[in-house]
């Protein structure tokens, strides 16, 4: 990523992180311990991604991004309630989470699994209160609340769940799988800022394009760095698809395979980026999300 455009992405990130800090700070000392967890997960680091992308295409449609920010906080939100639980034993049993303890090895299971629910209906509450038009934030809530639930993320981690009881995950399967599990808030987050942005259906319609394929690419990128990844950068361990024989797009297709798979997706992501003008701070994200080490 250029320099301008990796002060762009600092600036979408700091802009987050401090709304995040404001929606986060625990007033009620009766339920202090839920909140230090909540906020502990969500604020230990990540590369901001989703709520990055809400923020891009409202300015890139014509909006103003700080009346999407909470529309992008609160995706960020939900995304750290799957991971929390992603972490938990009863899941993946995964003790770190960006280079640090995960949530349930800090503050135990109980409290743990409470915060990753209690972030996931914070988020709701945040996107409901978003500084838009009324039709608008009802168009959002329901949008994320599709990309969450059954039909979105928790029905792509059921989707992934069982997947490791079988031996004929088929590539159309592992693909439908992460269509939601991963794909749907990238989806639900391009489309998000089109709708704060008050976009056209044609934009909007290339922006749910770009976001899948952009999904897609992300979690081949996951399976690969699982395999070739550093332990130290990535801030968890590697390896653990295969040793939880896990169906992933390596397993499937092989490495150098995979490879060319996400390359494939991305190319498919910047196709879809051609409807917009202003879309170089886009493009760039998108390569450096192909080439990362993270």
């Amino acid at each position: 990523m250029n320099e301008l455009n990796s002060l762009i992405l600092e600036s979408y990130s700091d802009l987050v992180d401090s709304r995040l800090e404001v929606l986060l700070e625990g007033q009620e000392k009766a339920v202090q311990d839920l909140t230090d967890a909540m906020r502990y997960s969500t604020m230990i680091g990540g590369k901001r991604i989703r709520p990055v992308l809400v923020l891009e295409f409202c300015r890139v449609c014509g909006g103003d991004p700080d009346h999407a920010l909470d529309l992008a906080c609160a995706l960020e939100m939900i995304h750290t309630s799957s991971l929390i639980h992603d972490d938990m034993p009863c899941m993946d049993n995964d003790d770190m989470r960006r280079g640090q303890p995960s949530c349930h090895k800090k503050f135990g299971e109980n409290t743990a699994l409470l915060a990753g629910d209690a972030l996931e209906a914070y988020a709701f509450e945040v996107a409901a209160g978003a500084d838009l038009p009324a039709k608008a934030v009802v168009e959002a809530v329901k949008l994320l609340a599709k990309a969450t639930g059954p039909y979105g993320m928790l029905g792509g981690q059921i989707m992934d769940v069982e997947n490791e009881s079988r031996d004929d995950v088929a590539l159309d399967r592992l693909e439908a799988t992460h269509q939601k599990k991963t794909g749907a808030l990238i989806r639900v987050a391009c489309e998000l800022g089109c709708i704060a942005a008050g976009a056209s259906k044609e934009l909007r319609k290339a922006a749910v394009e770009y976001g899948k394929n952009l999904g897609l690419a992300f979690q081949v990128c996951d399976d690969i760095l699982d395999v070739t990844g550093n332990e130290l950068l990535l801030g968890k361990p590697v390896g653990s698809d295969e040793e939880e024989e896990k169906a992933t797009y390596v397993t499937l297709l092989g490495l150098d395979a995979a490879k060319q798979t996400a390359k494939d997706y991305t190319d498919q992501a910047y196709q879809a980026l051609e409807a917009f003008d202003e879309n170089g701070f886009l493009r760039d994200l998108t390569e450096s999300l192909l080439t990362r080490e993270q």
